[in-house]
């Protein structure tokens, strides 16, 4: 039995983007490299028929991996749960790092939507952990590689 995969509706929406996309446009243009590459003559010493294969082998590997991902997702819709104020899946939180006074913003996600460049961090990372349960202004300790990181609560949005 496979276990159920958190997921937001925004994460959702991105692996089917990205399904659609790879079923419609790069398989297309995939087997049309190879069709193309196999005029060439022979396989073993053709570069691009080999290059156009590996393409094929990573796409269907991608395919096949967001058709799991999204047969097993719960959708989870932060803005429909009890939270009771406290940190959960899918809450956007505002901190302050208590050393340095710095302020960050981190939306906690599924796996597979971590993206930091846009603040958004997976339920699994250490900073998340630290999360789970809390409350506004609680100090929580982060383990880091550099260190204990000491954060501050500053707001929490269920959005």
């Amino acid at each position: 039995m496979i276990n159920q995969i958190p997921m937001t509706l925004q994460g959702i929406k991105k692996l089917h983007k990205e399904l659609m996309k790879l079923k419609n446009i790069e398989r297309p243009k995939i087997i049309n490299s190879i069709i193309e590459a196999r005029k060439h003559g022979d396989l073993k010493e053709n570069s691009e028929y080999q290059a156009a294969r590996e393409a094929q082998s990573f796409c269907e590997g991608r395919i096949k991996d967001i058709e799991i991902k999204l047969s097993n997702a719960n959708i989870i819709d932060v803005t429909k749960i009890i939270h009771n104020n406290k940190i959960i899946f899918g809450a956007t939180i505002s901190l302050i790092n208590i050393t340095t006074n710095e302020i960050i913003s981190y939306k906690i996600v599924g796996n597979d939507e971590g993206d930091l460049k846009n603040n958004l961090i997976s339920v699994n990372a250490p900073i998340s952990r630290a999360l789970i349960g809390k409350e506004k202004n609680n100090i929580i300790n982060v383990h880091t590689p550099r260190g204990i990181i000491r954060y501050k609560i500053l707001n929490i949005k269920y959005i």
